[in-house]
């Protein structure tokens, strides 16, 4: 790199940095969001239709090797629409509540954070006006049945609303579910992130409760998409012509990622909200190089920008972890827990 590329890169970096650590001192919610710190999520387990189905079956070891790798904190994301009635009262399975349960405790017990959210509720995304009042009794239940957990245990109330869950029909549906939540937990963390999966473009769409200072800003960042999606069979048949794309950390890759977030940073400062980034990730189908150099980069400036983050996830499609092997993947662990606050070359 041209050496007077590299130092603009960093003054900028600097700049970003600088301009994003103004938020309020001492606030619940930005405490708790520095203790999420560096996260893992517990992808493709509570997630799937019955868990074990897509290749994953949570167990305790998981949680040790997480908190003794260096991390602070679990996202586990959970198909509650996949074990509750399907009409009212949408009573949930009280077996499935016992999994979740054996889940927080096991997190806690290894001190880590632990956030839980409602994952892959589908038919909300087709058909949100049939399914609010669903939506809302389920998280009703959740919220009375951790309402005693520390604050060491987060709520988030949908992974990636999208389709016909409009920004207009999420702001109004967050908004009643909250209301309601707060009835028996007054002063949970709960993290909200905006529509269209997510995406820090739509924080602008985003509208959230002005007299409620509990809630963390959640986002999702996977761009370019054609490198971290290559190969994602589960996102259609074009993305077998992405195969091969690389990521080399050029001065145009790593300004996109630095713009981006300082999007969301500007965002969250105006609005006095912390951030957390709860997913980002590059399928294995990408080389470990860029896998790595990628997500190095994405996390330390997620980190310079004041942001927890999750990466996305474990140990299928996208995992840090072998599990087969039994073995970290060494170059996407160092990436993520590195020692070091210099960005990658």
């Amino acid at each position: 790199m041209n050496i007077n590329r590299k130092k603009l890169l960093l003054v900028m970096l600097v700049i970003s940095c600088l301009g994003c650590f103004c938020f309020t001192a001492g606030d619940k919610a930005f405490s708790i969001n520095k203790k999420l710190g560096r996260g893992i999520n517990l992808g493709n387990a509570l997630e799937a239709p019955k868990e074990g189905q897509w290749g994953i079956t949570l167990r305790k070891e998981y949680l040790e090797l997480i908190k003794q790798a260096g991390f602070d904190s679990i996202r586990v994301p959970i198909r509650w629409s996949a074990h509750a009635e399907k009409n009212a009262p949408y009573t949930i399975d009280p077996n499935f509540f016992e999994r979740v349960d054996w889940v927080i405790d096991n997190s806690l017990s290894n001190s880590l954070y632990v956030i839980i959210n409602m994952h892959h509720y589908e038919e909300i995304f087709n058909d949100p006006n049939s399914h609010a009042e669903r939506f809302i009794e389920l998280w009703k239940q959740i919220a009375e049945q951790y309402k005693n957990q520390p604050d060491s245990v987060l709520f988030e109330f949908l992974n990636e609303p999208h389709n016909m869950l409009d920004d207009d029909k999420w702001n109004k549906l967050s908004a009643e579910t909250l209301k309601e939540v707060r009835k028996t937990n007054p002063d949970r963390i709960v993290l909200i992130g905006p529509g269209s999966w997510n995406n820090l473009g739509k924080l602008d769409k985003l509208q959230l409760p002005a007299d409620d200072d509990n809630i963390i800003v959640t986002i999702h960042y996977y761009e370019p998409f054609q490198f971290t999606h290559q190969g994602a069979s589960w996102i259609g048949e074009q993305t077998e012509s992405w195969l091969g794309t690389k990521w080399t950390g050029t001065d145009g890759q790593k300004t996109a990622v630095i713009k981006d977030f300082e999007k969301a940073c500007r965002w969250g400062k105006e609005h006095n909200k912390p951030v957390n980034l709860g997913e980002f990730g590059a399928n294995s189908k990408a080389d470990m190089d860029s896998r790595a150099r990628w997500t190095s980069f994405v996390a330390r400036q997620a980190e310079m920008q004041g942001f927890s983050w999750h990466y996305w996830e474990f140990c299928a499609y996208f995992g840090v972890y072998d599990k087969d092997n039994h073995k970290w993947r060494q170059p996407l662990l160092k990436a993520l827990i590195s020692d070091s606050n210099e960005q990658p070359d």
